[in-house]
């Protein structure tokens, strides 16, 4: 059987890398699958992609990089991703790799106008979602958590909008048959974003934010979560 690919475009935070764990860690959670059934590349630090007939599909991380940064691995993986749309394999990009699926689809990518997403915000599927194979289990309104300053100001044409929030009009779209981009984090749990917030504190501040109402607004997000497992189902690997 053919693996699932996750394509790591950066790590998590120091602090919270310290407990052993990275984005692909909580990804394979969520997907409820093992390693001996998951390849992980590394792309931001140029590991080599593999074939795409050699995958029942891939879910593109989140990163602390910067989709209008253009970095040449970045760009090698919006390629990638275009290819794989167009032969139908299987995508799941997350937050980066939402808004990589955009840019490599001819959508576009930059900073939101206003300003930073942060925290545990309540999504809104649109009529659409319920037609669709990935959404359509999904209830009209649902939790996801964010943190992110960059989004996609422009879906690519052809685009089906599935998901927004109060602050980001595009929190989830298909592209092609089966290529999905969430600018939300299934793979999030609450403690993971307390720690994003608690580690972004200063900068939370300096923006405005109230951070005892962030933390205590933190909830667990379980149907977001159910996202993970229900592409992986998708993929038939498992």
């Amino acid at each position: 059987m053919k693996p699932l690919l996750i394509v790591k475009t950066g790590q998590t935070l120091p602090a919270l890398r310290e407990s052993g764990e990275d984005f692909e860690d909580w990804i394979m959670r969520g997907l409820a699958l093992d390693r001996g059934r998951v390849f992980v590349v590394n792309a931001y630090a140029n590991e080599a992609l593999p074939e795409l007939d050699a995958i029942a599909g891939m879910v593109v991380t989140g990163s602390p990089a910067m989709v209008t940064d253009r970095e040449p691995w970045s760009e090698r993986c919006a390629a990638y991703m275009g290819e794989a749309v167009a032969l139908s394999v299987p995508i799941l990009g997350i937050c980066y790799g939402h808004q990589l699926l955009a840019h490599a689809c001819g959508g576009a990518v930059d900073y939101h106008p206003q300003g930073r997403e942060m925290g545990t915000v309540a999504i809104d599927n649109t009529a659409a979602a319920q037609q669709d194979s990935l959404f359509g289990a999904m209830p009209e309104r649902f939790l996801g958590h964010t943190t992110h300053s960059q989004s996609v100001l422009r879906l690519p044409e052809g685009a089906v909008l599935l998901a927004r929030s109060a602050h980001d009009g595009h929190q989830a779209f298909r592209i092609g048959a089966n290529a999905w981009g969430v600018q939300f984090h299934p793979e999030f749990d609450a403690q993971i974003m307390k720690g994003y917030v608690g580690e972004r504190r200063e900068v939370l501040i300096a923006e405005g934010y109230d951070i005892d109402a962030l933390i205590e607004g933190v909830f667990e997000t379980p149907e977001a979560t159910h996202l993970l497992r229900e592409f992986a189902l998708l993929t038939g690997v498992t």
